[in-house]
């Protein structure tokens, strides 16, 4: 870890690397550990006592404390510095302490002393962060009438490390066991007892895990001091430690959920990769057990490769297999407690209205597990209803839908009967009892989702992103479509501008059949030279493209990059040779044209030059106008959809009016000595250009993907329906669905399970 990263606007407090590897920095970090805890004695406060005086949280004081945290800014030390009511001497002695610097004089600089770049960057992803999860706290009801008592107990010993590696003890010493319990507002409170700042939850499905993390975000945001990490949940699915280093997958996420944080950081690295690499992001990791199978124990291994701070949270059986050799590296850990008879009492009947004037419709279900705690359904009904999950059902289920009566519950013969009715009842009963002025049919949108759960299970991940649709398909089949609806459309341009160019010269008739046949031949050629791009960038990229996390704005261009240009350049040349060749091979095919090779060859490279310089310049200019988002902006799939349509109908104006001008300019010089054409006016070489951008957009960019596969072939295939953003949307808030970042998720894995074996 990295001293404070200055940008011109903060003085640069360490001069050494926090992990001491620069001469003294290890004997430097100590002295400044054992100042701050003898000051902090002698003015006879606490650590708690000292963070209410300073501001500056108990975690960051303990980490400083114990040698854990090495990376103290100007900001933090002044703050602390004042907080103990230091001397000028006693000042300069704390600093140097850490630096070997003299603090410079405080008192005649202006105060506030100002932030560090990444400080502010960091206070805008906070925002960002509290927005959205609050606002996912409002769609899934949770303090709706109060939250459920999710609780939790210590886990067992023996899957979690040693209380001298949780506490930070030096070598030689001991330490006793934390109480680490709790219930669900009290998390962060625990959070802060932990000196090693790692936390373990476990928790079977639907135990509550999730809410617990969004509770934790929320409730330490508003207590977060200056200089915090900033918790972010990051979910654990998508993550292959095999591959991918966790700092790289924790800076990829980062810029994936917020697109603003790929703009250039300190050192030449991204704001995202800076916040990763001084310890300014606090991950709460969800779902360790969703990791694909045979990697969690390298996931382990990765996590106790970096002592960053974190929470971990799993369903006993996946960690305890990996446990068995080795823990999670100072972690302490807890384990979530089932609900309870009492809890189901006082929670359900607050969740409806009142029935009659003697109770709700929960009292006879409730009275059978009160007064026959031993009968065959109560048992098997209090055995369901131990989880926030069925309990969240249930009441959407009977609760929210008013005339449902809760006592068929009683009517299943095991509990296993009873978690198959919940799950396969909750989505007929979000759409049929909450219309929408779309008016979904329940069948339909049943059918839908199960679609949508089979493609994720086919990619082995939770997120649901608009740019994978269809990426599930064979690609010998994506493939074709690419080839087929990009010749059409092209093919029909080319048709009707081939009938206006020449309608004047041949006759509208003799028009009309030309340019059937040159269409055909355009079709044909666009057509299976894109569809072979497409494939070739699938098996290099994979078969999913990924969507552009800038936008367009006018203004003054940066100077673009050569390299930029230059591949640019190679890929319109190399296209230009292919397009030529498939139309040389089509005249010698189709109208036994003598003169195929000639052209082909001659004119080929002329055509190939032409496209080289269009779309380098295009190109050029793209990266002279692309603009990083706003970092405060969490990417939403709607919003990251339309900034991408805008990007590709940005590129595909630009690179008609560019081709239309280079080819003009380059046409009676190059394609006219060489074959004998005419020189072309600048309106059909814009006509040209704009075909060969739609082709481009269409087969080679993640919005032409969507439009090709999510919005045609799986409505035309009855998988998906035509509106396909508004149904998610419309998902996520019957609470089906959830947003992450710019990706939906199923609300629970259980759901998604359940509707992926029913397909």
């Amino acid at each position: 870890m990295t001293g404070s990263w200055s940008l011109g606007r903060s003085v640069p407090l360490q001069s050494v690397s926090g992990d001491g590897n620069q001469p003294g920095g290890a004997d430097l970090t100590s002295q400044f550990s054992t100042q701050l805890r003898r000051l902090r004695l002698r003015a006879e406060m606490t650590q708690e006592s000292l963070s209410e005086r300073s501001g500056v949280s108990v975690r960051t004081i303990r980490g400083f404390e114990t040698g854990e945290r090495t990376d103290p800014r100007m900001s933090t030390v002044r703050m602390l510095a004042d907080a103990l009511e230091l001397a000028p001497g006693e000042r300069d002695d704390l600093l140097a302490a850490i630096t070997g610097q003299a603090l410079p004089d405080l008192v005649d600089q202006p105060r506030p002393v100002p932030r560090d770049a990444l400080d502010d960057t960091a206070e805008q992803l906070a925002e960002a962060v509290r927005a959205h999860w609050q606002r996912e706290e409002e769609l899934r009801k949770i303090q709706d009438p109060f939250p459920l008592p999710v609780r939790w107990r210590p886990a067992a010993e023996h899957l979690t490390d040693h209380w001298e590696n949780i506490c930070r003890a030096p070598a030689g010493g001991v330490s006793g066991s934390l109480d680490l319990t709790g219930r669900l507002d009290e998390i962060a409170a625990v959070y802060q007892r932990i000196p090693s700042g790692r936390l373990l939850v476990l928790g079977r499905a639907g135990s509550g895990k999730t809410v617990l993390t969004l509770r934790f975000v929320l409730d330490s945001l508003k207590t977060r001091g200056p200089g915090d990490a900033v918790p972010v949940i990051f979910s654990l699915g998508s993550w292959n430690p095999a591959t991918v280093t966790l700092r790289d997958w924790l800076t990829r996420q980062l810029t994936r959920d917020y697109p603003g944080l790929a703009a250039p950081g300190p050192g030449g690295s991204t704001l995202a990769a800076a916040l990763v690499g001084t310890g300014r992001i606090l991950p709460v990791l969800d779902g360790f057990d969703e990791i694909a199978a045979g990697l969690h124990r390298a996931a382990v291994n990765a996590l106790n490769a970096s002592p960053m701070p974190l929470i971990l949270t799993s369903r006993p059986d996946e960690y305890a297999a990996v446990a068995a050799t080795d823990v999670l590296t100072a972690a302490a850990g807890v384990e979530l407690a089932a609900i309870t008879r009492a809890d189901l009492v006082d929670y359900l009947p607050r969740t409806t209205r009142r029935s009659t004037s003697d109770g709700t419709v929960w009292d006879p279900v409730l009275a059978e597990l009160r007064d026959r705690p031993d009968s065959l359904a109560s048992v098997n009904l209090a055995t369901v209803l131990t989880t926030p999950l069925m309990v969240a059902l249930a009441r959407a289920i009977y609760s929210d839908v008013p005339g449902r009566d809760p006592a068929v519950l009683l009517e299943f013969s095991t509990p296993e009967a009873i978690e198959d009715h919940l799950l396969g009842t909750f989505i007929p009963t979000m759409y049929r009892h909450q219309p929408d002025r779309r008016g979904w049919d329940p069948h339909r949108a049943h059918r839908w989702l199960r679609y949508l759960a089979v493609h994720l299970h086919g990619l082995g991940k939770p997120d649901l992103a608009w740019w994978e649709l269809g990426s599930t398909m064979p690609r010998s089949s994506r493939t074709l479509l690419v080839g087929i609806v990009t010749g059409l459309l092209v093919g029909l341009i080319d048709w009707f501008a081939v009938a206006f160019r020449d309608a004047h010269v041949a006759g509208l008739a003799n028009s009309l059949v030309f340019g059937v046949v040159d269409g055909f031949a355009v079709a044909l050629a666009l057509g299976c030279t894109f569809a072979i791009a497409h494939r070739v960038m699938s098996n290099l990229r994979g078969p999913a493209f990924e969507p552009s996390r800038v936008r367009l704005r006018v203004r003054r261009p940066r100077p673009p990059l050569v390299s930029q240009i230059g591949l640019a350049f190679v890929g319109g040349f190399m296209f230009g040779l292919a397009y030529t060749a498939v139309v040389g091979l089509i005249n010698w095919f189709v109208f036994a044209s003598p003169r195929w090779l000639e052209y082909a060859l001659v004119t080929g490279l002329a055509t190939g030059l032409v496209f080289g310089v269009a779309v380098g310049l295009v190109f050029g200019l793209m990266a002279g106008l692309e603009a990083p988002l706003d970092v405060a902006t969490a990417a939403s799939p709607a919003g990251l959809l339309r900034g991408n349509r805008r990007t590709v109908v940005g590129q595909l104006l630009a690179f008609g009016l560019v081709f239309g001008l280079v080819a003009a300019l380059a046409n009676s010089l190059a394609m006219g000595l060489a074959v004998g054409l005419t020189a072309i006016p600048l309106w059909w070489g814009m006509v040209v250009g704009l075909m060969g951008g739609l082709a481009y957009g269409l087969g080679l960019t993640a919005w032409g993907q969507w439009v090709l596969f999510a919005r045609i072939w799986l409505p035309l295939t009855g998988r998906l329906p035509w509106a396909v953003v508004a149904f998610l949307d419309d998902a996520c808030r019957r609470g089906v669905l959830r947003q992450a970042g710019p990706v939906y998720q199923f609300r629970h894995a259980r759901l998604q399970n359940h509707l992926t074996h029913l397909s």
